[in-house]
């Protein structure tokens, strides 16, 4: 990846210049461990039910990654209809669970998580998405002649304003909306930055977000994409949709709001997806 070969270089040339360098402490941005909700539910309309996957992670040090924990409750409540549906753990901080697809693309639905004596909550409903018509392999490229191009082609549904993730694997998203294709079919080129080998293969899926989702996922890949280094940090903090919350009844609405700056990171979504297998020839 890009990133690797610029830390490989950075490290290179500290390398080369250290003998002529003092040791100078560098103090890392530190914050309290903080708690990290992944819920983007992916809904396959055509199978009659959805797992419902929920990964809780929690922040630590500045150079190490997220760590799994153990949450002491995680509940999926329908806020129509009151019912209350708890998810069991399958693996460290992974929790699961199915539910008919009929009634997850119906209703309005909250997230609990319970986490060290807080309570997390996050609101979703169901997001329509559009299938893709074809992917392709193109022969262009953009900083690298390495890079893989991949050409999707998709047809906007008129009359409404669509929000779009795409998912092409790896950790890739790309984020897109209607404003100038609405109605429209749709054709753009994604590139892989990595050489992929001949006969791998890519998961490629698109799926229904809101606006808010939208807002959040176009910052986050942003973020992302800038290359941040031991010495160079996110400009903020990226909140999601979850809040602390204090006593949820069973239609959604709070007793009291908790703490607004005990938060949670991550997002809670219900979007359909539709995919497609990619084959780099």
């Amino acid at each position: 990846m890009k990133k690797i070969r610029y830390i490989f270089l950075f490290i290179m040339g500290f390398g080369l210049f250290s003998s002529c360098e003092d040791v100078v402490d560098i103090d890392t941005p530190t914050e309290p461990p903080r708690l990290i909700i992944d819920a983007l539910i992916r809904v396959d309309t055509s199978n009659p039910t959805t797992e419902t996957k929920v990964i809780i992670t929690q922040t630590s040090s500045f150079f190490d990654s997220p760590t799994p924990v153990q949450a002491d409750e995680v509940i999926l409540t329908n806020a129509t209809a009151g019912i209350t549906l708890p998810l069991s753990e399958i693996g460290p901080g992974t929790y699961t669970s199915f539910l008919p697809t009929q009634n997850i693309m119906e209703d309005e639905w909250f997230l609990q998580v319970t986490h060290d004596g807080e309570l997390y909550v996050a609101f979703a409903e169901f997001v329509q998405s559009v299938p893709i018509n074809t992917v392709t392999q193109g022969d262009g490229s953009i900083f690298d002649e390495d890079d893989t191009e991949v050409i999707i082609n998709f047809t906007d549904e008129p009359g409404r304003d669509d929000f779009y993730l795409f998912d092409f694997d790896f950790g890739n998203f790309l984020a897109t909306e209607d404003e100038f294709y609405q109605g429209q079919t749709f054709e753009f080129s994604y590139f892989y930055d990595d050489e992929l080998e001949v006969g791998e293969q890519a998961e490629i899926g698109i799926l229904g977000i809101n606006q808010e989702f939208f807002n959040y996922m176009t910052t986050l890949i942003e973020q992302s994409e800038g290359g941040f280094g031991p010495f160079e940090t996110p400009v903020v903090t990226l909140r999601g949709n979850f809040i602390n919350a204090i006593d949820v009844e069973e239609d959604g609405t709070f007793t009291a709001v908790g703490d607004p700056d005990k938060f949670a990171l991550g997002y809670f979504s219900i979007s359909e997806e539709y995919k497609t297998t990619f084959v780099v020839q």
